[in-house]
């Protein structure tokens, strides 16, 4: 999907971490162009103890950073969900990838769910299924990618087309490009 306004090449990482499986999705964002670079879902070991399955993200996060040496990461905001308990789990997992991402010296952007579905789909209230949809269309894929790594390329969609949003209005406040790093 062409981006107006961006003229250098980025490889954005997305991540939509959880404590039973950890979405991630990258993206190289090239002048205009959005282009799949891969995408997929880690599995945590459910009977593992708590500290290790936060250990087995941490590790997994840093697994797929050192394998694809992305410039930027983006991951989901925690949202109120079922109940306090999932969130807090939920949470921890989150700073458990943002903590890797930290230790490789990477920026990390966070966004909420509906700037995310905003984003892609158009509507903050989208429904998954849309969601995967647009993923697919946006990116040109064969096929609809599985549920967690669809929403962790939405994360890194969502931050390529606020990225460009950021530098669209710092040029016309008069800032260049290297002012924004």
């Amino acid at each position: 999907m062409p981006l107006p306004g961006i003229h250098c090449m980025t490889l954005i990482l997305g991540l939509d971490p959880g404590s039973r499986r950890t979405g991630f999705g990258l993206i190289q964002v090239t002048g205009t162009t959005l282009e799949y670079i891969s995408s997929g879902t880690i599995h945590i070991d459910e009977t593992a103890s708590w500290p290790d399955r936060l250990h087995e993200v941490f590790d997994s996060v840093r697994e797929v950073i050192a394998k694809y040496r992305p410039r930027e990461v983006a991951v989901e905001h925690v949202f109120m969900g079922k109940s306090a308990g999932s969130a807090l789990k939920l949470g921890q997992a989150r700073g458990a990838a943002i903590v890797a991402a930290t230790q490789e010296n990477l920026p990390v952007f966070e966004y909420e769910a509906r700037k995310i579905k905003q984003a892609v789909v158009g509507s903050g209230a989208a429904e998954k299924k849309q969601v995967q949809q647009m993923v697919k269309m946006l990116l040109k894929l064969p096929a609809i990618p599985r549920e967690d790594a669809a929403d962790a390329l939405a994360v890194a969609i969502c931050h390529a087309h606020t990225q460009k949003s950021l530098i669209r209005l710092a040029k016309g406040k008069g800032f260049s490009k290297s002012r924004l790093r």
